[in-house]
């Protein structure tokens, strides 16, 4: 039985990600392990209710932190209430957009944001109810433009 999923993500700079974390999400540190060098080797936030563990990179254990501007193999999607709103902090705060926010045929509100560490984050809001039938339906005509 599986009780909880973890988003978890290394970094290049754990102490100055957690910074960019709460500034551009609101994230409070819950702690953090420290190596007597100062590497941090995890560390969990609280993001509204759910909880972002990271650490630094480890390359000698084969846990590397993505380049800044390396495609990323998966995003992290956060719903919010106020996607433009969040966007634009995480910007403030040294984000940078991929994707402007805008009306998605999912109903939702939404734009990609990469963070200094190289993670992809999809930031939306609800702007509709649609059912899977409508998404597919207007998933299909997207398609076909």
């Amino acid at each position: 039985m599986i009780h909880e999923l973890y988003p978890y993500l290394r970094v290049r700079d754990t102490a100055a990600a957690i910074a960019f974390y709460a500034q551009a999400f609101g994230a409070v540190e819950r702690f953090r392990l420290v190596e007597p060098s100062g590497r941090i080797g995890h560390a969990e936030l609280q993001i509204g209710p759910a909880v972002l563990m990271l650490s630094d990179a480890f390359p000698e254990h084969g846990l590397e932190a993505p380049a800044s501007a390396a495609p990323a193999a998966c995003l992290i999607h956060l719903h919010v209430d106020d996607a433009d709103a969040v966007i634009a902090r995480a910007v403030a705060a040294g984000a940078s957009i991929d994707m402007p926010a805008a009306d998605m045929f999912y109903g939702e509100r939404s734009g990609r944001i990469r963070d200094p560490y190289g993670h992809v984050w999809l930031i939306g809001h609800s702007i509709e109810d649609v059912t899977p039938e409508e998404m597919q339906r207007r998933y299909t005509a997207l398609l076909q433009e």
